[in-house]
């Protein structure tokens, strides 16, 4: 968990590789896959490197092999072709027959003693040739004459294990071209040594790789039967190192999320271990459904059973590739929409009631509110909280499935998402705010703490946070029955702005005004504080003449402006949850009203047709506008609030992935025969 909250240490090695055992370490290293070489020849053509000569070997050999195919191609061909022939010899074999006998000559003067027997042996035959006179009796060939059928037979035995055998061996030996070339192209980044024995490499490496690199280093030199063997050194370096974060295929959708923005600096916080959470709920939010979520979560849960298939392993359709490779985060979409879902009340549109509505209409004819007059001449009637028994308790999970009969069901839930929407942004980037304590602690950068963090959280929660605290105050101060006193809070947060008092909006609790001019004072005497964090700088710094106080000026500025702005509009960005969850909603209630109601309509067995034939069509419409393309709107819009509102609060994203040198990658990314 540690390196997946922060990248692993890594570390500049130098490595000291002997000439005659070189290509074996460097290939042992390809094995482990432990690190990224540097190139030691910047400068030095391609076309001039030292190993170029084996790299061109391989390339022919590579291109002989891509040849492959079209050679089987040919072969087959020459069987299919074969097997025609063969066809067409079976079917006149017996025409064939005649060529086991060959005729030889019989002198004139012999024909009467050979005119007995042939007249007695029906395998011989008398020809009487026009221009000679001669007779032709048949005998057996001196030679071994092979019959057609066993020479095609044996002929296509021996192309068939040589295709047998070719296809078997050549994966394998196209496999060793490629980690040959590897090698060598590898090889062809390091320096001779002065004394060219040993080849001079320079590699990044984890640190707890270390002792893995120097059992590879020995491996190697004992392959070769090197008498000395090859070691490494740890360099100092000024340049960043590379970031490396171990991942497996349950993380690795989400860190993929996370480094399509930026890859991570060096030991900073990685946002993909909070992503794990964050983005399937915030997608959840916007796709809350219980019926879509289930179909979701049965699609990812279908693709992780089926996770060692070939075929979806090895799949060239790209989007399915993607998809394939995120199913661990749609699993979690789908979870997490299951249980906005049952937040919401909402399946396939339709609510459900599994515990009893709080909301009772006898107390409404009780005090004779309503009677058989009344809801006859009254197309919509209200309940009064305020009439006892009217409302009881609020519902035990969830929106009561009350409000799905009521006329301003739309009114009530834009302004429980509204809030809901702004508290779950607030919350977020706070909660950005504060991991960047982790990073300057990293750096060394304690001062940073007072001067920019501390800043920073007193002007979002006192102003931003000080709004959800009056929303949540409101919610629980306030029952049904005083909604109608209720004081405004849009009106209490304008009135904190212009330092005024509204007569006609009562204050939420004694002493509002003096602790809302505090608060917007705090905020604003916290501006200053970015704009004048300029520290005198180190010695060393001074004396590289390195340090550039109008540049950091400029540069915190720059920063002060954007992160105060930033507020506001992040906070604003978080109202899609709001937009996109309402149009979710809708869509669903308009499939459901427009197309599924109708097929309910029928009876008999012509509402039976009519019911399979829009239950198509409606399962249709729904995998193709709810399912794709809201839930890619509610993706796009939930990687939206992880990439902008949420991670540039802390997160640089201008470092760059560590690459090491691996034989699995290199095959992997080939294409296969």
């Amino acid at each position: 968990m540690g390196s997946m909250f922060r990248s692993e240490e890594v570390c500049l090695v130098q490595l000291f590789l002997q000439s005659g055992s070189a290509y074996n370490c460097v290939s042992e290293l390809g094995e482990l896959g432990l690190v990224e070489f540097r190139d030691l020849n910047p400068n030095v053509n391609a076309f001039q490197r030292k190993f170029v000569g084996e790299v061109r070997r391989c390339e022919e050999l590579e291109k002989t092999f891509s040849e492959c195919p079209d050679k089987f191609y040919l072969i087959i061909v020459c069987i299919t072709r074969i097997a025609c022939i063969f066809a067409r010899v079976n079917s006149s074999f017996v025409s064939f027959f005649c060529f086991l006998f060959v005729p030889y000559t019989v002198e004139n003067k012999n024909v009467n003693k050979i005119a007995e027997p042939l007249y007695n042996n029906v395998q011989e035959i008398y020809l009487n040739q026009l221009y000679s006179n001669k007779v032709f009796p048949l005998q057996p060939s001196p030679y071994p004459v092979l019959s057609p059928r066993q020479v095609l037979t044996q002929t296509e035995t021996f192309l068939q294990q040589l295709l047998v055998r070719a296809v078997a061996l050549l994966p394998q030996w196209r496999v060793a071209v490629q980690k040959c070339k590897a090698v060598e192209m590898v090889l062809n980044l390091c320096s001779p040594s002065v004394t060219d024995k040993c080849l001079i490499a320079e590699a990044w490496c984890p640190v707890t790789k270390l002792p893995e690199l120097q059992s590879a280093l020995r491996e190697g030199g004992r392959k070769s039967g090197s008498g000395v063997d090859s070691f490494y050194n740890r360099l100092p370096c000024s340049k960043p190192p590379p970031t490396l974060f171990p991942v497996n295929s349950f993380t690795s959708g989400f860190q993929n999320i996370v480094e399509a923005y930026g890859v991570a600096n060096y030991r900073e916080v990685n946002p993909a271990l909070f992503t794990i959470i964050t983005f399937p709920f915030l997608f959840a939010v916007m796709f809350g459904d219980m019926g879509h979520g289930l179909l979701m979560a049965l699609l990812a849960l279908y693709l992780i059973l089926e996770e060692k298939d070939p075929k979806f392993n090895n799949s060239s359709n790209e989007i399915f590739r993607m998809m394939f490779g995120g199913r661990y985060l749609i699993l979690l979409m789908g979870l997490f929409s299951i249980y906005t879902g049952a937040i919401y009340n909402e399946c396939f549109s339709r609510g459900v009631s599994p515990f009893s509505s709080g909301w009772h209409v006898e107390p409404m004819f009780k005090i004779n509110r309503w009677n058989a007059s009344v809801l006859a001449g009254t197309p919509l009637l209200a309940m009064d909280p305020v009439v006892p028994g009217v409302f009881t308790n609020p519902y035990p999970f969830g929106i009561d499935p009350v409000w799905g009969m009521a006329n301003n069901k739309l009114t009530f839930l834009n302004s429980y998402k509204m809030k809901m929407s702004v508290i779950m942004g607030v919350i977020h980037m706070t909660f950005g705010v504060c991991l960047s304590s982790f990073n300057y602690v990293n750096r060394g950068q304690i001062s940073n703490i007072f001067l920019v963090l501390i800043p920073e959280l007193l002007f979002m929660l006192c102003l931003f946070g000080y709004l959800v605290f009056m929303v949540i105050f409101k919610w629980i101060i306030f029952t049904p029955d005083q909604s109608k006193s209720a004081p405004s809070i849009l009106i209490h947060f304008i009135d904190m702005f212009l330092f005024t008092e509204n007569a006609g909006n009562q204050p939420l609790y004694h002493g509002q005004t003096i602790v809302q001019k505090v608060l917007v004072v705090l905020a604003l005497c916290s501006v200053p504080i970015f704009i004048s964090l300029i520290l005198p700088p180190p010695l060393p710094l001074l004396l590289l003449q390195t340090f550039d106080t109008a540049d950091v000026y400029m540069h915190q500025a720059i920063h002060t402006i954007e992160y105060c702005l930033g507020c506001i509009s992040n906070t604003a960005s978080y109202l899609r949850l709001w937009a996109l969850s309402l149009a979710h909603s809708q869509l669903s209630e308009v499939l459901w009203v427009m197309v599924m109601r109708n097929g309910v309509k029928w009876q008999g067995y012509t509402g039976s047709v009519a019911l399979f034939v829009v239950f198509a069509f409606f399962a249709l419409l729904t995998v193709a506008i709810l399912l794709v393309m809201e839930g890619l709107s509610a993706f796009l819009h939930a990687l939206r609030l992880h990439w902008v509102e949420f991670q540039n609060k802390f997160y640089g994203g201008s470092g760059y992935k560590l690459s090491p040198f691996c034989f699995t990658s290199l095959i992997n990314a080939s294409v296969p025969i």
